[in-house]
């Protein structure tokens, strides 16, 4: 267990681009068990970055499946779309110290010139028509501790490349504002879906720059379809149920290696989320980043 000296603060940060699915409330109740094993705070963030993808009334919809299956929050809910002046005031702040710059580069040109950035506006001075903004990597991060995992090793042409913190469209980049969040709730556990491994070396570099300490980080395995897709809103995954929550929370505690037992499905949601946090051990979970579905979608 790790220590809780300074209190430990874990969240969750659903993006509102359709209902929860079996996947997220993995990475839910992961989050939750951790932080409520260690006695600690368990947030909940909208990840509401990015209007085009949201789906109109997802994100009370997700709030209200989380009470549904007992997963009740410590706080208010965080929604980014009410934090823009923060990121805008740090996009500022490093512009004027000459740490970030604006990039005109395509992703074409980009994969043309063999997929990673590699510097191309650093040195020209742009004014900020049309471009996006990056910040300069000076220092890479080619490797962090993952508390399921190990050692995660990044490679260096990924770890090197100054990085996006601005869109070209106008939207803020989920790295800058993830960080800048979970500075200002004061997390101190990240614990996610494995399909975020790779962005982590980017979001380490920018505590690094911001002078603030790394937060730990624990990478949930994913669940996959039979053909070895990730169960996503974008794959299409089905909502799972409000209205009989016992059977997915029971799945959801089974996949991630509880193994709860028969007697619980008689137990209530408050009994089961009790016996999940007396039970949680990270030994228990799956090492694998993927995992397929003992399971059809149609049986949630």
């Amino acid at each position: 267990m790790i220590s809780n000296t300074f209190g430990y603060v874990g969240r969750f940060a659903p993006s509102p681009s359709g209902p929860l699915h079996f996947g997220s409330l993995v990475a839910a109740l992961g989050s939750y068990l951790q932080a409520k094993s260690q006695q600690g705070k368990w947030l909940v963030r909208m990840e509401d970055l990015d209007p085009p993808r949201e789906m109109p009334g997802a994100a009370d919809d997700i709030l209200r499946t989380l009470e549904a299956y007992g997963l009740h929050w410590d706080g208010s809910v965080m929604y980014q779309s009410q934090r823009h002046q923060a990121y805008q005031a740090q996009i500022d702040q490093w512009l004027s110290e000459h740490q970030a710059y604006y990039c005109q580069c395509t992703r074409k040109q980009i994969k043309a010139a063999g997929g990673y950035y590699p510097g191309t506006c650093r040195d020209l001075h742009l004014p900020a028509d049309g471009c996006a903004v990056r910040l300069k990597v000076d220092n890479p991060v080619t490797e962090f501790n993952d508390l399921l995992h190990g050692n995660i090793s990044i490679p260096l042409a990924l770890a090197q490349e100054d990085f996006i913190i601005h869109r070209r469209d106008g939207l803020f980049a989920y790295n800058l504002a993830v960080v800048l969040d979970d500075i200002e709730q004061g997390v101190t556990e990240v614990v996610r879906g494995a399909d975020l491994i790779e962005p982590t070396g980017r979001q380490i570099d920018l505590y690094r720059q911001l002078g603030q300490p790394k937060v730990r980080y624990l990478h949930l395995p994913l669940a996959v379809t039979e053909n070895g897709n990730k169960l996503s809103k974008q794959n299409h995954a089905p909502a799972i149920d409000k209205r009989a929550p016992k059977p997915t929370l029971l799945a959801a505690m089974d996949f991630l290696g509880l193994a709860p037992a028969p007697a619980l499905q008689d137990a209530s949601l408050t009994d089961i989320l009790n016996w999940g946090v007396q039970n949680w051990q990270l030994d228990k979970l799956p090492k694998s980043t993927a995992i397929t579905m003992p399971f059809k979608n149609d049986e949630l």
